[in-house]
């Protein structure tokens, strides 16, 4: 399973730790490498294992999924992390998201429609529901970087474009005819520029000011 995506579950029970396991171990490109009980565990495994993916939950005793998502980011973990919550209100969704997670689902996800979800963060994708998203472009109005959408070349405004159809870097790369280092050098461009955290940001900017693939 040396191409499998590595997926590592973080949440304080174990019956929802032993059911995802369960599930994916019988996928052929996905292989659970750990297992936490809570958000400091989950950070520390993480740095550990080295999982490509993080299913997270968001409300853990002590380090919350939350923090553990900033602890993350802070020590540049570059696992992508997703969300697996009961929580459906948008106050404890938005604040992972902007925390730096790929998206969510919740725990009552149809078991292909998960494998599906961590396929698709891996490759690069942001899952995430119209009502948050749209919660999201309010939040981030104010401090959008609409000032500075002049600064981006022509070549980073298309990228921005296919960040914001949801493309991954591979097919980003494969779409424009370049390589996928120019391609993340370009993100990184535009996450300066904009003055933005991540690409989730990135693609709700995009939306927000009618920048589209």
């Amino acid at each position: 399973m040396a191409d499998a995506i590595k997926v590592l579950l973080v949440d304080d029970h174990q019956v929802v730790r032993r059911g995802l396991r369960t599930f994916l171990e019988v996928q052929d490109d996905i292989e659970v490498v750990g297992e936490a009980a809570d958000g400091a565990e989950g950070v520390a495994r993480a740095e550990e294992l080295k999982p490509d993916v993080v299913l997270m939950d968001v409300k853990m005793p002590g380090m919350d999924g939350v923090d553990a998502l900033r602890k993350l980011r802070e020590l540049d973990n570059p696992a992508r992390v997703l969300i697996v919550t009961s929580f459906t209100e948008q106050r404890t969704v938005i604040p992972a998201l902007r925390a730096g997670a790929a998206g969510y689902v919740y725990k009552d996800v149809d078991p292909d429609a998960l494998a599906g979800a961590i396929r698709s963060v891996h490759a690069g994708h942001i899952l995430l529901q119209p009502e948050v998203a749209g919660a999201l472009l309010s939040q981030e109005e104010a401090n959008s970087g609409q000032g500075r959408a002049g600064s981006l070349t022509e070549r980073e405004r298309e990228v921005l474009g296919l960040i914001a159809d949801g493309r991954s870097n591979r097919e980003i790369a494969r779409a424009l005819v370049l390589s996928e280092k120019t391609v993340k050098t370009h993100v990184s461009n535009i996450l300066m520029k904009l003055d933005l955290a991540d690409r989730t940001q990135a693609a709700l900017w995009a939306v927000r000011h009618g920048v589209t693939g």
